[in-house]
């Protein structure tokens, strides 16, 4: 799998990686995606459309791989030395998920369930702050 369709599918709407694939949408593309680009790709559902966009406004630019934006530079630049400069750290990387979140997508309607997964995200985010953690990305319920 790459790494739009791992990101459909954490989104529940791994049904659209196919269509990604076939029209070229690479993650580097998609912060620039538009809601009439994804009705053109076919994402005839409003509420696919809105949870695509907010998911894609809530990218971080580091959830962007590096090699995207390697290769949106111009041929011959300098490469930027804060971008490669190399750091020890100790790290700890911590996946979280909402049980049941498909029974719950189900079950509410697309603004109920906004709520429920913004209050898990807070949740997460004042679970991580004490420890001054960082969320490199949330993607839908996880």
């Amino acid at each position: 799998m790459n790494e739009v369709t791992d990101w459909l599918t954490g989104l529940g709407l791994g049904q659209y990686a196919r269509t990604f694939a076939e029209q070229g949408i690479d993650f580097d593309l998609l912060p620039g995606l538009t809601d009439a680009d994804l009705q053109a790709c076919g994402v005839a559902a409003l509420g696919h459309r809105k949870r695509l966009l907010q998911a894609i406004a809530s990218m971080a630019p580091q959830s962007v791989p590096a090699a995207a934006g390697a290769a949106d530079a111009p041929a011959g630049a300098a490469p930027d030395a804060t971008r490669f400069a190399a750091e020890r750290r100790q790290v700890t990387v911590m996946f979280c998920d909402l049980v049941g979140f498909t029974a719950l997508s189900t079950e509410n309607d697309p603004e109920d369930l906004r709520q429920i997964v913004g209050a898990y995200h807070q949740v997460v985010k004042e679970a991580v702050a004490p420890f001054e953690g960082y969320i490199a990305q949330l993607l839908g319920d996880g």
